[in-house]
């Protein structure tokens, strides 16, 4: 059985975010409270500030900084089995570690929990986006069953898009393989990481209430990949890992659009 003891957020912390308090600020206020670090290749007195005025352990990566290479830092940092990367801009709701207990403990083979998930825009809730609405589509299927246990279950769950919200995901390491993210993409390396996962042992458990928000603004790095197409690009290379080229084309072309709500 899996409890808070278990679980460790791990704040990825870069630059001088106005939102990193924040996102800081909803960890403290969960419910049941776990263990909270912060982790940065960026270090500077912003995050140093905001950590000693919570209490929280920094610690600083070394390296090159990256994507892959900052989140494989956060995960290594933490000394429990189940680790929640929170991404610096986010919020997550009060019950979220509630919940990502209750569900990692209905199987004995969890690899990746993940849930529903909605916006942040102009500091605003929102939860009805052509993105949101496409995503929770495809998880129709997990929704009725909680978890997929079977690699047939979890890789068609991948095939039409990549409905997993990265920031809402709590990582099993005891049973993952390291490093959990490869630094050959820049925007598509969680679709990439679930469909590596998916061809492994381990339940991907699903809890389809919504217990994290993602920001929009015009400085995230989403917002960023998607205008300069380095997205559309990376997700043509998922799309042919599980369809031939010319279907593979048809799926991004339009698999784009759904995207475009994550520009602002």
């Amino acid at each position: 059985m899996f409890t808070s003891d278990d679980h460790t957020f791990v704040v990825c912390a870069y630059g001088e975010s106005p939102y990193l308090g924040e996102c800081v600020s909803s960890l403290m206020s969960q419910t049941v409270r776990s263990n909270i670090i912060i982790s940065t290749s960026t270090p500077n007195n912003h995050i140093q500030s905001i950590a000693n005025t919570n209490g929280l352990p920094l610690f600083i990566n070394s390296g090159k900084p990256g994507i892959a290479h900052d989140w494989n830092c956060a995960v290594e940092h933490a000394e429990t089995s189940l680790v929640t990367i929170a991404h610096q801009d986010d919020v997550y709701l009060p019950e979220y570690t509630k919940k990502m207990l209750e569900c990692a403990n209905l199987v004995s083979d969890m690899s990746i929990f993940f849930s529903d998930y909605g916006e942040l825009r102009n500091d605003e809730p929102v939860d009805d986006t052509p993105l949101l609405n496409f995503k929770r589509f495809l998880l129709r299927g997990i929704k009725k069953k909680g978890y997929f246990a079977s690699r047939r279950e979890k890789h068609r769950l991948l095939s039409f898009g990549s409905p997993i919200c990265c920031p809402s995901v709590t990582y099993n390491s005891s049973i993952l393989p390291t490093p959990l993210f490869l630094d050959d993409m820049k925007c598509s390396l969680d679709w990439e990481t679930w469909e590596r996962f998916s061809r492994l042992d381990g339940s991907f458990v699903y809890s389809a209430s919504i217990l994290m928000r993602h920001r929009i603004h015009e400085g995230s790095e989403t917002t960023a990949s998607i205008k300069d197409e380095t997205r559309s690009r990376e997700d043509l290379e998922m799309f042919l890992k599980f369809w031939p080229k010319p279907l593979a084309r048809i799926l991004n072309y339009f698999y784009s659009f759904s995207m475009r709500s994550n520009d602002v």
